[in-house]
């Protein structure tokens, strides 16, 4: 299978880069930048698991001109029009699109470009970041990617891009209730992305201020009800480990958007946190703590 992996950033270049270690047939689709640093210096990974420095394949938009059987899609989501505008040439009748992407507003937007029937759900959990040297860190030990049809079925297609996927050096797994996932992590990112941004600080810092710790639990609640009102109910066993992460003392765990925003860097604002909110005006649902960092973050996003 002739995988092509858009971006080769935190995410998919660590993804990207175990499943080239393990011998599967990447390329990378970058920007002449990337490419220019990828081919000086390599793709680094720094890792728990072990470090990694390999000389990948890498195109450019520019330079490609032919389909794959499946796309890796590891933009942030404010780069995905010009993404699907620069990887539609590796579109055939048969590709199958992964996002690795955050929130759901992508799938929409897959589908309405490519056709529903292209575009499989994925959920990657991996903690990582470039650091200044352009490596690829990984900060915590978690590493998995799982995948599946919208509709849970689970069909040869799916079988064979598990088969692919497998035996790479992370976990890797199909989903027959990819949606279902995909909501669920969409409310925790955009639980522990809002308290973040909007109170500025990390878990630890925000549960030591007075009335910190109940911040936390309603930003959750009010994420998990959006989640409930669209059909998508979250668990208790979820809630409860999620509210114990949200509220332990001393923790220094902050999300990707708030570190990116300490570094005063664009910030997933619409997709994790605005759209989901949308989706809770639709339903009638009062949130005025994931509003209230909305408007913080749009506040930051010009001005930054």
């Amino acid at each position: 299978m002739r995988i092509l992996v858009v971006g080769a950033g935190a995410v998919g270049g660590y993804f990207g880069a175990r499943l080239a270690e393990a011998g599967r047939d990447i390329t990378f689709l970058v920007r002449a930048r990337r490419a220019d640093e990828l081919k000086a210096s390599g793709l680094q990974i720094l890792s728990p698991h072990g470090d990694l420095t390999l000389h990948p394949k890498v195109v450019t938009a520019q330079q490609l001109s032919e389909p794959y059987d499946l796309i890796l899609l590891s933009v942030k989501s404010y780069a995905i029009a010009s993404a699907m505008d620069d990887f539609a040439p590796a579109i055939g009748p048969r590709a199958m699109i992964i996002p690795m992407l955050n929130g759901m507003r992508h799938m929409d937007l897959l589908a309405e470009r490519f056709g529903a029937d292209s575009v499989l759900g994925g959920v990657c959990r991996v903690s990582a970041e470039i650091d200044a040297e352009g490596r690829i860190k990984q900060l915590a030990g978690f590493q998995s990617l799982s995948y599946g049809e919208v509709d849970g079925a689970r069909t040869a297609r799916i079988e064979s891009v598990d088969a692919t996927l497998r035996g790479a050096g992370f976990d890797a797994s199909i989903s027959e209730d990819i949606m279902g996932a995909m909501w669920q992590k969409w409310v925790q990112l955009s639980s522990l992305g809002g308290i973040n941004c909007l109170l500025r600080g990390s878990i630890g810092q925000i549960v030591d201020a007075p009335g910190g710790a109940d911040l936390s639990v309603s930003m959750i609640k009010e994420c998990a009800g959006i989640a409930n009102a669209c059909g998508h109910p979250q668990t208790e066993a979820f809630l409860a480990q999620h509210q114990a992460a949200l509220t332990a003392k001393g923790s220094p765990l902050t999300s990707s958007m708030y570190r990116d925003l300490q570094k005063g860097l664009p910030v997933e604002a619409d997709t994790i946190v605005g759209d989901l909110l949308r989706r809770g005006k639709m339903n009638g649902i009062s949130s005025p703590l994931l509003e209230a960092a909305f408007v913080s973050l749009s506040i930051y996003q010009p001005g930054r």
